[in-house]
């Protein structure tokens, strides 16, 4: 599979045995990508279940388990998750184990000095005339080096005299001590012991990968714009699109270097897409950061306003939501750029400290005359750039840019934006469909930009490369995969659903399995803003009642209560509340809000109140699909509604004898989503817990989490879990505990897996002994699994009976070796079809088994409930467990304990203030009154 290339750690011959059955061919043969050979997959459309069972056969003989996996370590029997090193994909690797690869500490200046700076002071000709060729430094304190400096090396670098400049009389000299100094020799031999399995991961062999991931990052960093180990090209032109707001999307390329499974290196080369700000001039881009159409729209866009506009509220001012957004052009690069300018302020780049409320025509400072040493004394900036060169300037009502160095501002019209400047904040509606259409590429369009991205990085040439005689295969990986056979889907009355390896199916003429279990009565609809004619909205509930009937739905009340909302959320809640209880002296179950347009902060009300408020499931529709009406739309929302009320969508129908579950089992999902870049706001904890025996129906609890903390506390698993379980015991294991847990996390990264076993798992296990402690045969067992799709490996099936028709893997590849981890049990599982773009693989990786699964079963349990995902007719790509965590978090954040503009600032990325974590406030607790927290609310 592109994206993934095989390699081949030679990396001292002298310590290997000879090659193994799953090694590649030697470097510059080929390797391919997973250009795939599936095991047994199906011959042609009309193989059928033949054809599947000849698949599953291979799957059992092929597959990779828990307790293989641990075997095929070898010597290593302490597994320790926290260690990265989990390396993916894509060339043989070739390179001597002879050089010196000396570690060195380098100082430079105090020791604390900015990163600029030593990227100045490193990038000196003194320092290169010294150190000569092929001294590799990461930019911070870390170097290496194939000299063997026996003694410390000590020099002063003068960066004005570096760069032709004669300081001014009396100036401090602008001179920067270096210092570098050996401490330490990288070992080959380690990294090649732990790859044949002859020795534990630790430090040593952490260095000597530490050492090769700098070495191939070190030229693409120098050539090209660097973000972390994505490079992106310098120059105009090239594959960039403009998506509004003075942003572009770039493409680049992206690699890695990490060990894999076959004794062997690889490195994971794929496309990458970043934003960055557009190169033009600062005024510019605070015309259309703002979204204006002219610079004076912005001049008056960014002007203070009214803090309140309520009847007898003061005065009183405050920032502008635009002014805000401006904002965001702080901590960029900038080049001083106007008639006039010399050399010195031309060709200097300066970062911009903030965006002042300071104006050319308000800022006034004091200027001395150097000739005649007359101060003119209150000049303003307007002023002095008319007085000193001559430059009337365009806009001197916007605001100035502050520069770091203190009391330095320069106008926006004579600043522009520096290259390569990352754009760090949420893109917005249009900006997101913009990055979208420019990233999504067919795997066939896909592999050609890797290859792009391949010549970008040019490794034959590489000059770091070559005097480390490190050498790479640029051909692409070439793995057998495997193809679980798809389930049939089960509904009610007798219904199955057939999707094959089509990936999708039909709800027409289908009954849910369970329907509503309390007929459905006491309900309303809102009508919010301008809503659609009388007519439509009848329309539309008598096709609703009818469709949700039609798939089993009870509906005992078919007129339901219907009035305008107006333009109040939350009072268009409580009048619907009273309106519908008062209507049917029942308690109400469920609203529908018709809403004018897709609107957030009319959304958030809704939700804040009706959840938490008043403790009722609702749905929110726009009015242009009531005015649509369409049968399909109806049979996606009666999903939604059925598994609020309570229902259920569908079952698989497991290929495993046994079903996908031998002991009572109970599933967690938790994931960690965080504010929008840029922003303090709240991160936010969820878990999610199976609430049936099939595992489809799961409920949610969220709670915030600190701010960027991506461990859920204990506190948080505490408060969250206690009721879930206790509801569990009561509704689904008959007064008991489960057997088995497994616990599925999303969004960690490899660093942080030790963490997620000491810290979240040890006290679900605490929580869950809490409840046991009075029940002598307690003993449940824990699967933990960790679930990434931020990854960069993609397959690339041949074309055949391997792809579908967009040449993506069909649902249910699986591949456990050659890009997986050299001992530990991971695999990646491609289980979704791709409706644009390029597939992307689920990599689930165990950490922890107690129950010492069977590889087969297991995979195959997480593949067939991706068809129980209950509010879609298609296999999600994700493991439901997760994929609900992830939802529920989203949704939750409608339930912070602040102003709805405040949160859609939040959202958005302007909020800027410094927050730290002991102000995050609690959500607010959705009221518990009709069981919602049991319901799937957040669907």
């Amino acid at each position: 599979m592109p994206g993934a290339g095989k390699k081949r750690g030679k990396i001292d011959k002298r310590n290997q045995t000879g090659p193994s059955e799953d090694e590649p061919p030697p470097a510059g043969q080929a390797s391919g990508g997973y250009d795939g050979t599936p095991s047994g997959p199906p011959s042609g459309p009309s193989s059928g279940r033949g054809r599947q069972e000849s698949v599953g056969q291979s799957a059992r003989s092929a597959s990779r388990e828990p307790s293989a996996a641990r075997e095929a370590a070898g010597p290593q029997t302490h597994k320790d998750p926290a260690r990265d090193h989990r390396m993916i994909l894509n060339k043989n690797i070739d390179f001597p184990g002879n050089a010196y690869n000396l570690i060195s500490q380098i100082v430079i200046g105090n020791g604390a000095e900015k990163r600029g700076l030593i990227r100045s002071v490193w990038a000196s000709k003194k320092v290169k005339q010294e150190l000569g060729n092929g001294f590799i430094f990461d930019g911070n304190k870390i170097g290496w080096s194939m000299t063997d400096f026996k003694n410390e090396i000590s020099l002063v670098v003068d960066l004005d005299q570096e760069r032709a400049f004669t300081p001014r009389p009396g100036r401090q000299p602008n001179e920067h001590r270096v210092s570098i100094r050996k401490t330490n020799a990288v070992n080959l031999a380690a990294l090649q012991g732990y790859l044949d399995g002859r020795m534990q991961f630790n430090n040593t062999v952490l260095e000597a990968i530490t050492f090769l991931d700098h070495l191939l990052r070190e030229t693409p960093s120098n050539t090209h714009i660097a973000q972390k180990r994505s490079y992106f090209g310098r120059e105009p032109g090239g594959d960039r699109a403009l998506l509004g707001g003075g942003i572009e999307a770039m493409k680049g390329v992206y690699q890695s270097i990490r060990p894999a499974e076959g004794k062997r290196l690889v490195v994971n080369v794929d496309v990458s897409n970043t934003c960055f700000w557009h190169e033009t001039s600062v005024s510019q881009l605070a015309r259309q950061v703002t979204n204006t159409n002219s610079m004076q729209e912005c001049i008056n866009a960014i002007q203070p306003e009214r803090a309140s506009h309520k009847p007898g509220a003061t005065n009183a001012m405050k920032e502008s939501y635009h002014f805000a957004a401006l904002r965001r052009l702080a901590k960029n690069d900038i080049r001083v750029l106007f008639r006039g300018a010399s050399d010195a302020i031309k060709n200097k780049v300066h970062k911009i400290h903030r965006v002042s409320d300071l104006t050319a025509r308000t800022h006034t400072f004091d200027v001395v005359d150097r000739a005649s040493g007359v101060t003119h004394k209150d000049m303003t900036v307007e002023d002095y750039f008319k007085e000193k060169y001559h430059l009337a300037l365009e806009f001197p009502e916007l605001p100035l840019l502050q520069m770091r160095k203190k009391e330095v501002y320069y106008p926006m019209e004579c600043c522009v934006m520096d290259k390569g400047q990352k754009y760090p904040f949420k893109l917005d509606e249009h900006q997101t469909s913009g990055m979208i259409k420019f990233a999504v590429s067919r795997p066939n369009d896909r592999r050609k930009a890797i290859q792009d991205g391949l010549k970008m990085l040019d490794w034959r040439n590489d000059p770091y490369l070559s005097n480390y005689g490190l050498k790479i295969d640029p051909n692409m990986l070439r793995t057998d995969a495997r193809i679980l056979p798809p389930p049939d889907i089960a509904y009610a009355k007798g219904g199955v659903a057939k999707p094959g390896f089509s990936g999708r199916w039909d709800l027409r003429g289908k009954t849910f399995l369970f329907p509503n279990p309390a007929p459905l009565k006491s309900w309303g609809v809102s009508l919010i803003g301008r809503p659609p004619n009388k007519v439509a909205v009848d329309q539309f509930i008598k096709t609703f009642i009818a469709t949700y009937r039609g798939h089993g739905g009870v509906v005992e009340n078919v007129n339901p209560i219907v009035q305008e909302g107006g333009w109040d959320g939350a009072d268009a809640v409580k009048n619907l509340f009273n309106a519908v209880g008062n209507a049917n002296k029942y308690r109400p179950q469920l609203f529908f809000f018709i809403l004018p347009t897709k609107n957030a902060e009319m959304y958030n009300r809704i939700k804040k109140s009706a959840d938490c408020r008043f403790g009722i499931v609702s749905q929110c529709i726009q009015s242009a699909h009531v005015i649509k009406n369409q049968a399909q739309y109806h049979s996606n929302v009666c999903m939604k509604v059925n598994a609020k009320l309570g229902g259920t969508t569908c079952k698989v129908i497991s290929r495993n004898p046994t079903g996908s579950f031998t002991v009572p089992t109970m599933i967690i999902g938790a994931d960690v989503s965080h504010a929008a870049p840029g922003s303090n706001g709240a991160s936010f904890a969820a878990m999610t817990m199976s609430m049936d025996k099939i595992g489809a129906r799961y409920a949610a609890a969220v709670q915030t989490n600190g701010v960027r903390v991506e461990i859920i506390s204990s506190r948080n698993i505490e408060d969250m879990l206690k009721p879930l379980i206790q509801n569990w015991a009561e509704t689904v294991g008959g007064g008991r505990l489960p057997h088995h847990v497994y616990y599925f996390r999303d969004g960690v990264s490899e660093g942080q897996y030790q963490e997620v076993i000491s810290k979240e798992v040890a006290d679900v296990k605490r929580i869950m002994n809490e409840f046991g402690k009075h029940n002598p045969n307690h003993n449940t067992k824990y699967t933990v699994i960790i679930a990434e799709k931020r990854h960069h490996i993609r397959f690339f099936p041949p074309p055949g009976p391997a792809a579908d028709r967009n040449q993506n893997p069909l649902p249910g590849t699986l591949v456990e070796k050659d890009v997986t981890h050299p001992f530990e049990y991971d695999f990646y599982l491609c289980s979704h079809v791709a409706i644009q773009g390029t597939a992307r693989p689920t990599h689930y990786h165990i950490l922890m088994d107690e129950c010492d699964l069977k590889g087969d079963a297991f995979q195959t349990m997480l593949y067939e409930h991706s068809y129980q995902y209950m509010r879609a007719t298609t296999p999600v790509s994700l493991f439901p467990a997760v994929y609900y965590a992830h939802l529920a978090s989203n949704r939750a954040r409608s339930h912070l304990d602040i102003s709805e503009t405040q949160l859609q600032r939040e959202k958005s990325g302007h909020s800027s203030s410094e927050r730290p974590e002991t102000e995050i406030k609690p959500l607010i607790k959705m009221a518990n009154n009709t069981g919602i927290w049991w319901t799937m609310w957040y669907i």
